[in-house]
This record gives structure tokens, C-alpha cells and sequence, in this order.
């Protein structure tokens, strides 16, 4: 043990003190002028004899040069007066291979096998050394044998990582739970390694790999922690009710915090499964005991009844405030049934009375904020921009680089723009650019390139005032008086940069009113128009989900989703496309 913690320490002391001499060999070594090379890890390696990545590399520029009996005259006496040193059997044995002396070379490979019955701690050496040769078969004997001689050694996530190489998804697995079932306290680090594989398509080979071999661990090992699993694979995949299946099971058989439930059901409300993420929050009210608990459950449940356009929202909302009254408790209760007044009831009025009497129950100046930020949105709604725009501001100046300041900045870009002041708007967005949220840095760079691409030139009229003033319409919810702005648009500036923008955004506004033949036409347009333009594989998801949805015909969706899934390879809906049209073809068939 005292060699092996030596050996550590001259590595690293020979790496601190030969920086320089490294680097210059490291980057010979990389342009592959292997004589200069040679030359420089030599002399680190003689003064540095015990650290093995310069003896490694020395070895490797040898053979690059063919020097190989260089290589046996270097190793032979190391392994005679080290002899429990058996990572230097791996070196000599690729040696041998590279001379095509196969004989030899699995001789000495065996021999460095066997050195770990006598020399168990060098075998993780052992292991990586036969894995940096790619000998992937003998990096994992090595690791199972030092296992089997030390009860105490584990090295299930190097016979992992080497298992998922060799694309042998059924060993990794069963490598990643041998070693949660060991120590369950591996389990976020087995997540991670195992997250590089799992993908969010239920069909996918190491998906399935994967819960293959939990269900037959947990038939024959039951523990809590495979339903944990089991609910973090259901959830990468989307299959949210699964998820909840497990974590019910264990709140069942062990009642704790409901945490993972509201972790959960965020999720699916978030990919637009509300029904799933209902059930989630229906079971924190239903099992909590704590009232602000059940109102940030029952602030994911108005949200998800405002989604589905459900006809007792209103009832809803009233009977949230009987049962816990308008106060600092509820206040963003109170924030979402003024969105809901505003925006689906066309009552802004209410809304502001709503806000500005939550404002005096708000605890903190980021609640006040977000009250604030809510404000602007109604008075935007109804015009009122320069009022919206002080309270923008003030958020600013309050809470400066916080995240709820850059949301501020970009209402203030957004009812710039609405304005039709660009160039302010563009200064704030150019800002936001870099903002810490990614969501908000996209939404940036989104607004400034519609801006910057279809800013007038010479003077002559691009469309782009028009088609600010149509979103600003259809932000108010005056969705015909905004199809009907941007059909100017492309009578006006047929052929100009922001017609297929027009045509793509009017068919979206024309799906909301149930125009969904008409909404074809504007995606076939947009794809004719422009066909390698960014807004093709959009157009082609939207087609495929138009007639999945709403005109059902099964065929011609599963043609688009098709189009995506063979022509649209690095698409942002390649993974939906897939599953909708696999699902698709499972009802054909």
C-alpha cells in the first residue's frame, strides 16, 4: 500500500514539476513526430519512473517507430525487480501484438490476469490498462477478479462503462443496479452514467435493456429503490402514469414527503400531459395535511383546468378562496386568476382590482415582482403600454440580475416592440442574449432575429411593423383582427423575408379558431415558399399533428411524421415524430 501511495504522489509531484516538458511531448506526440517525442518523455520518464502515463507514452512512441525490442529492453527489468508491478504484463503483451506475435502477447496478458491473485490492489492499473489498449474483454476479468479476491473492492461502474462500450446494454445494466444494490447511496450516480443511453423513446433498445433487467431484479430482490427507478425510467420516457403507479408504491408501503409528486406532475404539466399531472397534484391534496402544500397543488390544478378550457374554472377559483381565504397564502392563487380573468375571460378590470389588492399581501419584494410583472401583462393587454413599462422597470432596478429582472427587460423588449420601437426593443434583447435563464436568452434571440431580419431597408416598407402589430393582437386574444393583419402581410410583401413568418403564425392562429383546412394551406405555403428555410420542419410537424388531432386522417399524418423522422434528422421533433408515428402504425396493424 505504501508503493502504491508513493507511486500516486511522485506521479503527481512529476507532473506539477514537468509541466512544461509535458506539454511539449504531449503536443509532439499529437502531431505524431514521434522522434521529438521520444526524446521528451525519455528524460520525464527518467525522472519520473514510477509514473506510469509517461512510461506509457515512452512505450507507445517505440512502437510508433517500431523500436520494440526498445520496449522489451525497458520493461523486462522493471517486471524482474517489481514483479507485483503486472500493469507492465499489459504493456509488454500489446507490444508482442503489434509485432503480430499473438502467442506472446496472450502469454504475458494472462500473466498480468494472474498477478492479481498475489497483487490485488494493483488491479484497477491492471484494468485500465487493458481498456487503454481497447483488450475490453480482459479490463473487465481483471476488475471481476480483484472483486472476487476483495469483498470490500467494488468496481461495477468501470465493468459499466466498459459493457456500454462494447454496446452490451444488458451487462451495463446489470453492472449499474449490482452496484445500487451494493450501496444504494450510487443511486443519482447510476442515473447520470445510465442517462447517456436512456432516451425519452420508450422503444428504444437500451430503454428496454433497462427495464427488463430492474423488473427481473426487483421480482428476485425487492427494494424501494427499483421503484425509484422504475418512476425515473417512466418518466424519461413520458409515460407519466407509469411514474406514478411507482411512486405511489412506495408513499404506500413508506409514507414520506410528496415531494417526488410534485416533482412528477410539474414534469408532465410541463410536456402538456395534464391529465397525468392532475392526478399527481389530486394525490398531494388528497394526502397532505399542510394548507400551503395543497394550494401549490391546487395552483398547478387551475392552471391545468385554464389548458383544458374547463367550463367550471370560475367555480374553481372561487371555491379556492373560500376555503383559504384572499391572503399573503393564496397570492399566487391570486396571480393565475388574473391571467385566467384577463386572458381567457377578456376581463382585464378585475384582473388589475385582483393584482393590485394582492400586492398589500405580498411578504417579499420578488412576490411583489412577480405581482408587478403580472400587472404589466393586463395593462399591455389593454394598451396601456407606458404604465406597463414603469412597472417593467421598476422590477429592473429592484431586483437587478435576479431572474425575475430579466423576465422584466424582456416585457419591456416585447412591449417595445409591439410599439414598433425596434431599435429599443433590440437594445434589450442584445442585453438578454446572455441571460442566465435559458428560456429567456431564447426568447431573446428569437424576437431579435425576427426583428433583425426583417428590419425596413432604404426606407421601403418590409412588413415587420404589420406583423409586430399582429402579435400584439393576437396577445389580446383578437385572433381574427390578427389572421386577418398578417393576410395584408402576404398580399404586401409576397416574396419579402417575414412572409413565410406571417403565413406559419397566422396558421397557428387559425387552428385556434378551428380552421384547420385553411391551416393547411399556410403550411404547405411555407414549405413551397421557402423549402430549406427554418420553419419546414415546424410546418411538417404542425401538418402531421393537424391531421393526427384534428382532421384524422391517420394516413396523412403518419406521411409527415415520416417527412420529420427521414428528412429532418437533427429536428427538435424527431423523437415525437417517431413515437407519434410508431404509435400510429401500432393502431394500422
Amino acid at each position: 500500500m505504501k508503493k502504491i501511495l508513493l507511486l500516486i504522489f511522485l506521479s503527481i509531484a512529476a507532473v506539477s514539476f514537468s509541466q512544461n516538458d509535458y506539454l511539449l511531448g504531449e503536443n509532439y506526440y499529437r502531431e505524431e513526430a514521434y522522434e521529438k517525442a521520444l526524446h521528451v518523455f525519455k528524460k520525464l520518464h527518467s525522472k519520473s519512473p514510477f509514473n506510469t502515463f509517461y512510461l506509457s507514452r515512452l512505450i507507445s512512441c517505440y512502437q510508433e517507430l517500431s523500436q520494440f525490442t526498445e520496449v522489451e529492453k525497458l520493461l523486462l527489468p522493471k517486471l524482474k525487480k517489481n514483479p507485483e508491478y503486472g500493469f507492465l504484463y499489459v504493456f509488454l503483451g500489446y507490444n508482442y501484438e503489434r509485432q503480430q506475435l499473438n502467442n506472446l502477447a496472450k502469454e504475458n496478458y494472462d500473466l498480468a490476469l494472474k498477478s492479481i491473485d498475489n497483487y490485488n490492489s494493483y488491479a484497477a492499473i491492471i484494468g485500465r490498462a487493458f481498456k487503454e489498449y481497447n483488450l475490453l474483454d480482459n479490463a473487465i476479468l481483471s476488475y471481476e477478479k480483484a472483486m472476487s479476491k476483495n469483498k470490500n473492492a467494488n468496481y461495477e461502474i468501470q465493468i459499466a462503462e466498459i459493457y456500454g462500450e462494447k454496446g452490451n446494454f444488458k451487462k451495463m445494466f446489470e453492472s449499474y443496479i449490482n452496484l445500487i444494490d451494493k450501496n444504494e447511496q450510487f443511486l443519482p450516480l447510476v442515473q447520470r452514467y445510465a442517462s447517456k443511453y436512456i432516451t425519452n423513446d420508450a422503444e428504444n433498445e437500451a430503454n428496454i435493456s433497462f427495464k427488463k433487467t430492474l423488473l427481473i431484479k426487483s421480482s428476485s430482490h425487492p427494494k424501494e429503490v427499483w421503484n425509484s427507478l422504475l418512476s425515473w425510467l417512466f418518466t424519461t420516457q413520458g409515460e407519466y402514469k407509469k411514474a406514478l403507479i411507482q411512486e405511489k408504491a412506495l408513499f404506500l408501503r413508506n409514507p414520506r414527503g410528496l415531494e417526488p409528486f410534485f416533482k412528477l406532475g410539474k414534469t408532465a404539466f410541463d410536456n402538456n400531459n395534464y391529465t397525468s399531472a392532475k392526478d399527481c397534484f389530486d394525490f398531494i391534496v388528497l394526502r397532505s395535511n399542510y394548507d400551503d402544500e395543497k394550494i401549490n397543488a391546487y395552483l398547478y390544478i387551475t392552471k391545468i383546468a385554464i389548458a383544458t378550457n374547463d367550463s367550471e374554472t370560475e367555480t374553481l377559483f372561487q371555491g379556492l378562496f373560500d376555503a383559504f381565504g384572499e391572503k399573503a397564502l393564496t397570492v399566487k392563487l391570486q396571480i393565475v386568476y388574473a391571467d385566467f380573468l384577463t386572458f381567457t375571460k377578456n376581463n382585464p378590470d378585475k384582473a388589475r382590482e385582483v393584482l393590485e389588492k394582492a400586492i398589500s399581501f405580498s411578504r417579499s419584494k420578488f412576490e411583489r415582482a412577480k405581482i408587478k410583472l403580472k400587472l404589466g401583462d393586463v395593462l399591455v393587454f389593454t394598451g396601456k403600454y407606458n404604465k406597463a413599462l414603469r412597472y417593467f422597470s421598476q422590477i429592473q432596478t429592484q431586483l437587478k440580475n435576479h431572474e425575475l429582472a430579466h423576465q422584466a427587460r424582456f416585457k419591456v423588449a416585447q412591449t417595445s416592440y409591439f410599439k414598433g420601437d425596434f431599435a429599443w426593443a433590440k437594445t434589450q434583447l442584445k442585453i438578454l442574449k446572455n441571460a442566465t435563464s435559458q428560456l429567456i436568452a431564447n426568447d431573446a434571440v428569437a424576437l431579435f432575429l425576427t426583428i433583425s431580419d426583417n428590419e425596413p431597408v432604404d426606407s421601403i416598407p418590409s412588413g415587420l411593423a404589420q406583423y409586430s402589430k399582429a402579435t400584439l393582437l393576437a396577445f389580446q386574444n383578437k385572433t381574427q383582427q390578427a389572421i386577418d393583419t398578417l393576410q395584408q402581410i402576404s398580399i404586401h410583401h409576397k416574396g419579402q423575408p417575414i412572409e413565410d413568418e406571417a403565413l406559419f403564425k397566422q396558421a397557428k392562429l387559425l387552428i385556434k379558431l378551428g380552421q384547420f383546412e385553411a391551416a393547411v394551406a399556410n403550411f404547405k405555403k411555407v414549405i413551397t415558399l421557402n423549402p430549406e428555410g427554418i420553419l419546414v420542419d415546424d410546418s411538417y410537424f404542425e401538418l402531421a399533428e393537424l391531421y393526427s388531432n384534428h382532421i384524422k386522417n391517420a394516413e396523412k399524418a403518419s406521411e409527415y411524421y415520416q417527412k420529420i423522422i427521414f428528412d429532418y434528422t437533427s429536428s427538435i421533433y424527431l423523437v415525437a415524430a417517431r413515437k407519434k408515428y410508431r404509435k400510429i402504425r401500432g393502431d394500422a396493424f
